[in-house]
Formats: C-alpha cells, sequence, structure tokens
C-alpha cells in the first residue's frame, strides 16, 4: 500500500491530534527503513563488477564520484613523488583501487548519495516547474541586498552553486567541498592505500589539508547566507523561491536534521518525515502543503495535521534518527 493509499486511511480515522502523530510514526518508520537499508544495498550494487547489471544513473554518478576523488588524491601523490610529470599515467593505475577502497566506506556513499539526489531533483524541479538549480528568485534578492556582505555571500553562493551542477554532470565531488570528519576519513583512506603499496603519502596529506578550508564549502556559505536572512530566513522554506538546495540546507537548520537527512526526506517513499520536517521548521498546514504542490503533488496531508505542535514535531524527528545519517 502506498504512502497515499495510507494516508487516506486516516482520514476515515478521526482527525484527532493523538491519530496524527500516530499515522505520521508509522509513516517516519516506514520511511527510515527504506534510508537505513539503502546504504548496504547501494554499497553492494556500486562494488559490483558487472556494470551493465546495475547501470541506474545516480549509482553511476556515485561511482564516478568516487573514483574522482581517487584521482584527485593521486594528482597530489604524483606531485610529491616525482613532480606531476605525469599525472594522469599515475592516477590511471592507481585509480581503480583507491576508488574501491572509498566505496567500502558508507559514509561516502551516504554523501555522495545525497548531493547526487539533491542535484536530480533540482534538475527535475527545473524541468517540471520552471525552478532555476542555480539562481534562484531569493538569490537574485539576496544578491541585490544593500548589506554589501549579504550580497557577496549571495553571489559567493551562486557561484559554487553553478560549479555544484556542473560538477554533477561530470560525475565530480572535489575534494575541497567535503565535509571536515568525511575529508579526514578520506585522508585516512588515502594513508592506509599508501601504506598497503609502500609509498609515501605524507606530503601529499598534508598538501591537502593545506587546501581544504571547510568554510569555503558550498553549504558552508548557504548556511551563512540563510542565517543572515535571521527572521526572513522562513522565505528559504519555500523550495519555488530558494532553490531545492538553499531550500534543503533551510529545512534542516531549521528542523534539527542532518542536511543530508532532510534531502532524502524529498523521497516517494519519505512523505511522512518531509511533512514532519516542514511543520518541525514551523510552518504551518497551508504552507507545507504548498511546498508539497511542488515535491509531491499527489499526496495529500492527513486531515487536522495542523494539529500536530511544532515542538512535537522536533521531538518525533529527534527519536526517529537514522544511523550513519544523524
Amino acid at each position: 500500500m502506498g504512502y497515499a493509499a495510507r494516508m487516506s486511511e486516516q482520514d476515515q480515522s478521526g482527525a484527532t491530534p493523538e491519530a496524527v502523530e500516530a499515522t505520521l510514526r508509522q509513516e517516519l518508520a516506514h520511511g527510515d527503513v527504506v534510508i537505513a537499508t539503502a546504504k548496504p544495498i547501494l554499497r553492494h550494487l556500486l562494488a559490483n563488477v558487472d556494470q551493465a547489471l546495475f547501470s541506474d544513473e545516480v549509482t553511476a554518478t556515485i561511482r564516478g564520484m568516487m573514483r574522482d576523488l581517487a584521482r584527485q588524491m593521486l594528482f597530489h601523490l604524483a606531485e610529491v613523488s616525482d613532480g606531476g610529470s605525469d599525472r594522469a599515467a599515475f592516477a590511471e593505475q592507481y585509480q581503480n583501487d583507491l576508488s574501491i577502497d572509498l566505496l567500502d566506506h558508507a559514509e561516502f556513499l551516504a554523501h555522495a548519495h545525497a548531493i547526487t539526489i539533491e542535484a536530480h531533483i533540482a534538475t527535475r524541479l527545473s524541468q517540471r516547474s520552471g525552478i532555476d538549480p542555480v539562481l534562484s528568485p531569493l538569490l537574485q534578492e539576496l544578491a541585490a541586498s544593500n548589506d554589501e556582505i549579504v550580497a557577496a555571500e549571495a553571489m559567493n553562493v551562486l557561484a559554487a552553486q553553478a560549479r555544484f551542477m556542473q560538477q554533477q554532470r561530470r560525475m565530480e565531488l572535489p575534494l575541497t567541498e567535503l565535509p571536515v570528519e568525511l575529508f579526514e576519513r578520506a585522508m585516512q583512506v588515502f594513508d592506509d592505500f599508501c601504506v598497503r603499496h609502500a609509498m609515501s603519502g605524507a606530503s601529499a596529506v598534508h598538501a591537502m589539508r593545506n587546501k581544504h578550508d571547510p568554510e569555503q564549502r558550498r553549504v558552508a556559505r548557504i548556511k551563512r547566507l540563510v542565517s543572515s536572512m535571521q527572521h526572513n530566513a522562513k522565505r528559504a522554506l519555500e523550495v519555488d523561491h530558494a532553490g531545492l538546495s538553499i531550500f534543503v540546507t533551510a529545512l534542516g537548520m531549521a528542523s534539527e536534521q542532518a542536511r543530508e537527512t532532510a534531502i532524502l526526506s524529498l523521497g516517494e517513499n519519505q512523505c511522512a518525515r518531509l511533512a514532519i520536517g516542514l511543520r518541525a521548521a514551523g510552518l504551518g498546514q497551508s504552507a507545507v502543503e504548498e511546498q508539497f504542490l511542488f515535491l509531491h503533488p499527489e499526496i495529500t496531508l492527513p486531515e487536522g495535521f495542523d494539529a500536530l505542535h511544532t515542538d512535537r514535531a522536533i521531538a518525533i524527528l529527534s527519536e526517529a534518527r537514522i544511523e550513519g545519517i544523524q
């Protein structure tokens, strides 16, 4: 039975606050099982050598991003080892082995999966609803702000977002865009790889660390921009006005969820998490329904959804944290 069908059953059983919360909890649990089991399945698909059997665009993109990460690290190693005389040949020799090492870590897959879904949904919204994945109305407004700091940050976000969409088309994942904990894990994987191949990777690791500035990451810039909006930050929760990337960032911040979880809540089987997340972010029923018109136009919220208070929505999400994501 699909989400819409299950939610329609609630309409027949009464719209008391308890009934609404029980229905949403049940749907949230169902969706969380899907997310929790996705990572081991994804790891299996990506590690399978018979790519013809698993040609789905998402898994192909994630595999490409792991190869790109490996290539970047090997380029740094070649640079410090022999002056980088033939970095491409050196990377080609070891790229497959290092990318397999990366594929063996669920954290990399989860991150790559989330941003791949982000780009795919942004593209779909552009095609279906004309929501620009790069230059949203909100970014245009902020870039024209009288506050020079806000305007500059908006322009930085615009440039970073344009690069992100281009990188996704090329199946690229820059080391400089990795969150701190993932960057450090990548350095650990790289160091283990070097030891296994009797190479010295210390200088390369030092060079990569010098180039990694967490505050210059695209997501960090978006978070700062949303924070700068202060009392107007709820405008970032309008996907048609803010654009998808700012929307999911604001949703994660306001609902106290990891950004990756906010992205995954946009999936077809995650409507309960999305609805609860939007309510936790402070949106009323009509505002939540407006966002569903863009993201899931076929879904109707249960009668009495507005009876779910913001604090209860936050509590429900806190109790349903997904292992490995939050």
